[in-house]
C-alpha cells in the first residue's frame, strides 16, 4: 500500500469535496436556524429567507427567473421529473421523445420505463467524438414529438453538445427541450434564454456543494405537474419539508462556482491538456476519448489497449490515486460503458478505459506523479497480457 500521505483524488465527475465555505454556510441551518420553512414563526421564516436567497443565487447563474428553480434531491430525481412529467402533461399532443445513446442512466432508464407506458423513444447516434448530428435530430422530429432530452456535456468522455443549436431546433418545432446539465453547471457558462432551454437538471455535489440536493429549472409556462405529492412546498410542485442546509449549501456553491469559473476552468484546461499531451507522447497504444476541443475543462478519458480497466483502477488506488473507469465493471456489471460503445470503440478497447477528472485543488505535481505511476502500471499489465505479446510479435515480424 502507498504511504497514505499520497492521496490524489481524480474522480471529480463522480463527486467533489464540499468546500469549507459551503459547510460553514450550512452549519447554522442544522443547529440555530433549524425551523421548518413552512412555519410562520420567526425561526421558520429564517429558513424560508435562506431558501429564497439560494434560489436567487442559482437562478442568476443560469439567467433564469427565481421562481423557475425547483429544488430536488439531486440530478437523478430532476431527470426523472422532467421526463415523466412532460410525458404525462403533453400526452394529448403526442408520445414521442428524442434522446441520445450516451445519456446518463437517469435518463436512459427513465426512457425505458416510459416505453412501457406507451412512449416512443428515438435514441440518436453520436459521432466518434460523442457529438450529436443536428441534421439527424431535425429528421427525427415528428408531429407527435413532445420532448428532446440531450445532455449538456457527457459525464464520461466530457464532450459538450451543441446545446444552443439543439434549443433552436426544438423551439422552431414547438418541442420542449430538456438538458441534463449535471456535469456542465458551474463548469461552462449557461444561459437558459439564449440557449432556448425549457428544463435543466443539476446536482450540487458536482460543484463542491453537498450531496442529496439538486434542482430542476422549469421555464415559466411549461406545463409540468407535481412529482412528489403532499404539502405545498416548491410552489405545490414538489412536496416534502425542504432540505434547508442542503439548499443553502447549493446556493453558496453555485455562486462560488460562477465567480471562480473563468480562472478555475482556465487552470483545469491547461492541466488537462498538459496531461493528455504527455500520455499520448509517452505511452504507446492509447486513445483519447471525447472531443479534443469541445470538452469539459476537467475531463480526461483515455483507452489503453491490452489493459483491463478494473485492474488499472485497483493498482492506481494502491498508489493512492482515485480514478474511475470508462467501463462499469467496478459497479458489478461486466459490460463496457454504453458511452464508449456508442462512439464506436470495440469491447476490448472500451474495457481498458480510464477517466480522470480534475478538481480545483489538482496540481501539476499530482498529474506528474499520476503519469509516472500510470506508465509503470500499464507496463506491468501489458507484460501479463497474452494479447499484447502476440501483438508485439506481429509488429516485429
Amino acid at each position: 500500500m502507498s504511504d497514505m500521505k499520497t492521496r490524489i483524488y481524480l474522480d471529480n465527475a463522480a463527486t467533489t469535496k464540499t468546500s469549507q465555505e459551503v459547510v460553514d454556510a450550512m452549519l447554522p441551518y442544522f443547529t440555530e436556524n433549524y425551523g421548518n420553512a413552512s412555519s410562520i414563526y420567526e425561526v421558520g421564516q429564517r429558513s424560508k429567507e435562506a431558501i429564497t436567497t439560494a434560489r436567487e443565487d442559482i437562478a442568476k447563474v443560469l439567467g433564469a427567473k427565481t421562481e423557475e428553480i425547483y429544488f430536488t434531491a439531486g440530478g437523478s430525481e430532476a431527470d426523472n421529473w422532467a421526463l415523466k412529467a412532460a410525458f404525462e402533461a403533453y400526452s394529448k399532443k403526442g408520445n414521442h421523445i428524442i434522446t441520445t445513446k450516451i445519456e446518463h442512466h437517469a435518463i436512459l432508464h427513465t426512457c425505458e420505463y416510459l416505453e412501457k407506458k406507451g412512449a416512443e423513444i428515438t435514441y440518436l447516434d453520436v459521432d466518434e467524438n460523442g457529438l450529436v448530428n443536428l441534421d439527424e435530430l431535425q429528421k427525427a422530429i415528428r408531429p407527435e414529438t413532445i420532448l428532446i432530452s440531450i445532455m449538456f456535456a457527457n459525464n464520461e468522455i466530457g464532450t459538450i453538445e451543441p446545446v444552443k443549436e439543439i434549443g433552436m431546433i426544438a423551439k422552431e418545432h414547438g418541442v420542449l427541450f430538456h438538458t441534463d446539465a449535471v456535469q456542465a453547471f458551474g463548469q461552462v457558462p449557461i444561459d437558459v434564454d439564449e440557449m432556448n432551454i425549457d428544463m435543466l437538471s443539476s446536482s450540487a455535489h458536482k460543484i463542491n456543494g453537498p450531496k442529496g440536493i439538486g434542482f430542476l429549472y422549469i421555464r415559466k409556462g411549461v406545463k409540468i405537474r407535481s412529482f412528489v405529492h403532499g404539502g405545498a412546498q416548491e410552489r405545490k410542485r414538489r412536496a416534502g419539508t425542504e432540505n434547508v442546509p442542503g439548499i443553502v449549501g447549493y446556493g453558496v456553491a453555485a455562486k462560488r462556482a460562477a465567480e471562480t469559473m473563468e480562472v478555475r476552468t482556465a487552470k483545469e484546461r491547461e492541466l488537462r491538456d498538459y496531461f493528455i499531451d504527455r500520455v499520448l507522447k509517452e505511452i504507446p497504444y492509447v486513445k483519447l476519448n471525447g472531443d479534443p476541443v469541445k470538452r469539459l475543462p476537467n475531463n480526461i478519458n483515455l483507452s489503453f489497449r491490452f489493459v483491463e480497466g478494473e485492474s488499472l483502477l485497483i493498482m492506481l488506488d494502491m498508489k493512492g490515486i482515485a480514478a474511475s473507469s470508462g467501463s462499469a465493471c467496478t459497479s458489478g456489471s461486466l459490460d463496457p460503458s454504453h458511452v464508449l460503445l456508442a462512439i464506436g470503440l470495440p469491447h476490448e478497447i472500451a474495457h481498458g478505459s480510464l477517466r480522470l477528472t480534475l478538481g480545483e485543488d489538482t496540481t501539476k505535481e499530482d498529474l506528474d506523479y499520476t503519469l509516472e505511476q500510470l506508465k509503470e502500471i500499464i507496463g506491468k499489465l501489458r507484460d501479463l497480457s497474452p494479447l499484447y505479446e502476440d501483438f508485439v510479435k506481429k509488429q516485429n515480424k
